[in-house]
């Protein structure tokens, strides 16, 4: 079903059912949601290319992955993500941009997508603590989210995040609470801001317990299966390796989980 044959099911005027599902004030709330209701009975989808044209907007949504932050797209808390995301926007008539490229390219990708309008903002991925895609963005004059944040960044700017410290200090403290004084750390590579936090909260756990660091329990890299592996593999060769592991993703821990049970500790 298109536009005109919405209006005409409705008994309204093109321009009132469009300005009724564009959220327009001068249209009643009674009408809009009338017009909401049987757009969604009629399983009504506006044509992008003509509100885009109406609206001046590309209505579209950027995310631009640089490959070297391949583990992005095999963990599946970031499928998660991109799906949410992408069930949102269509729900208000946008459309997803994925887009992955070289690290070389990432900088000139944000600035072509900015000059050709392809997209009205972006969802910045995996920052990193003094993160340069910030201040750039900001120049381009392109709205954009981070998701993560980039604690070494002093201009203000919109995040999503959790409380990655916190939440591995309380991981910590509670396999502390449990028995454990040697507890390995398998984290994501620490130029990303949200391992630094993590790091940081583990060490607090440690800290808050009086329990004294020991670096060589504590290993960072790109987040894969294989490094979870050989992580957990030289753990416990270690000469007085640890009685528990906290790792930084599901990808990680399936590694660790694998070299355990080539152990035959699990």
């Amino acid at each position: 079903m298109n536009l005109k044959e919405l209006a005409l099911t409705l008994g309204l005027s093109q321009t009132t059912v469009s300005r009724a599902l564009n959220g327009y004030p001068e249209v009643s709330e009674a009408t809009r949601r009338r017009v909401r209701e049987a757009a969604q009975r009629h399983a009504y989808q506006p044509n992008t290319r003509a509100k885009a044209l109406a609206t001046g907007r590309a209505m579209s949504i950027g995310h631009v992955i640089p490959v070297s932050t391949r583990h992005e797209i095999v963990n599946p808390v970031f499928a998660d993500f991109i799906a949410g995301a992408s069930e949102v926007y269509s729900r208000h008539g946008y459309d997803i941009a994925l887009s992955v490229v070289s690290d070389a390219e990432e900088a000139e990708t944000y600035r072509g997508l900015a000059a050709k309008g392809r997209v009205d903002g972006i969802v910045v991925h995996a920052p990193r603590a003094d993160d340069p895609r910030i201040d750039m963005l900001r120049e381009l004059g392109l709205p954009f989210v981070v998701h993560g944040r980039a604690s070494q960044v002093d201009a203000a700017y919109s995040w999503l995040d959790v409380n990655n410290r916190r939440a591995f200090q309380r991981a910590t403290e509670f396999l502390i609470d449990l028995g454990h004084d040697r507890i390995g750390l398998v984290n994501g590579h620490e130029h990303f801001d949200f391992a630094l936090r993590r790091r940081d909260g583990y060490l607090a756990g440690l800290a808050a317990r009086g329990i004294p660091v020991d670096p060589s329990l504590m290993h960072s890299d790109e987040m894969t299966e294989a490094n979870g592996f050989s992580f957990a593999q030289a753990l416990m060769d270690h000469p007085a390796p640890p009685t528990a592991i906290i790792t930084s993703s599901m990808i990680l821990a399936i590694g660790v989980r694998r070299a355990l049970a080539d152990r035959g500790v699990l």
